[in-house]
């Protein structure tokens, strides 16, 4: 099939994914692209908001519309590596009467990986899921087990309640593409909902689509045709968050981000960009595509200093002014 064909294909799955889950998830509109962008680009999500506003439901919901498979792991401070991962146990033969190890896979070996409240957890079970989500891969005793594609992780973080919780490491937040913030329901919407949830009625979904269709769509998103100038952009709006590399990086820069964004950062502004491009009926990538993925792809890659936080500037501010700092 023709790229122009499957791109076709991709923007009528698209409406209809959408129509699907908004059966279930009443407004949150931005969320749901934001999340089929990343789907697309074969990105992991990190969901950022107050308990209630229907993130694991968001998840669970997809898979369900994308007939793929789902594990829900719920982070708590007692949670094991082996409990996401898996682990070796010993098993007797009964032909042979060996008792030989076998390895029992974990909730990680599925196709959608719902996270939730990941900063429960100590970093050593967090660090568990680095690996999978890097390399599409586990190692337990030694051996090593892949995992089948489409692998998206999509993880949950409560912004308000710290105590017994462990912050993500950067080497960690830097695996999720985007950082996505679940805000409140507007008052229409919220009728919606309490309309909705309390009438006993059960929603049925219908799935459009399959893991081999997802994983067609995941593999055009690559070869949509970015030129040099848009590419430029993108590299110089990253390298602009970094102001001990960049000499000529704007003053507010210098006065308050302490350390920018990595390379990786790049890479998925542009590949956010392809996907965002295609969902909106175009099969060429354009700066205002970058733009409208740069707060997703930037805010949990950029740390602040004591100074802006002193002046009770947020990370979102910063990427705003250097959207209008940074020209085409």
């Amino acid at each position: 099939m023709e790229d122009l064909e499957l791109a076709q294909e991709l923007l009528k799955a698209k409406k209809n994914v959408v129509n699907e889950i908004q059966k279930v998830i009443i407004g949150q509109d931005e969320v749901i692209e934001d999340l089929l962008v990343a789907l697309f680009s074969k990105g992991h999500c990190l969901f950022v908001g107050v308990p209630g506003l229907a993130k694991t439901l968001l998840v669970s919901t997809l898979a369900q519309v994308l007939n793929l498979g789902f594990s829900r792991i719920q982070f708590t401070p007692d949670l094991m590596p082996s409990d996401i991962t898996g682990t070796d146990i010993l098993h007797e033969d009964t032909t042979s009467g060996k008792r030989v190890f076998q390895f029992i896979k974990g909730p990680i070996f599925s196709n959608i990986i719902l996270a939730d409240e990941i900063n429960r957890t100590p970093p050593k079970t967090q660090a568990a899921l680095l690996q999978a989500m890097q390399e599409k891969q586990v190692t337990v005793g030694g051996n090593t087990y892949p995992l089948t594609p489409p692998f998206l992780v999509f993880a949950t973080q409560n912004p308000i309640e710290h105590e017994g919780t462990y912050p993500l490491p950067e080497a960690q937040l830097d695996r999720f593409m985007f950082m996505i913030n679940v805000t409140y329901p507007s008052k229409e919407e919220e009728i919606k909902i309490a309309l909705s949830t309390t009438s006993g009625q059960l929603t049925e979904l219908q799935p459009i689509l399959n893991a081999e269709q997802v994983l067609k769509f995941q593999e055009l998103v690559p070869r949509v045709p970015v030129s040099e100038h848009v590419a430029s952009y993108a590299v110089e709006l990253v390298q602009n968050t970094r102001p001990q590399q960049n000499s000529n990086a704007p003053d507010f820069v210098k006065e308050w981000i302490d350390w920018g964004a990595g390379p990786r950062a790049s890479q998925y502004l542009i590949l956010g960009a392809k996907a965002k491009a295609l969902m909106d009926n175009r099969v060429a990538t354009t700066i205002e595509d970058v733009k409208a993925v740069s707060r997703q792809v930037l805010e949990h890659r950029i740390i602040l200093n004591f100074k802006a936080e002193a002046e009770n500037i947020k990370v979102t501010d910063v990427i705003d002014k250097l959207l209008t700092t940074v020209k085409a």
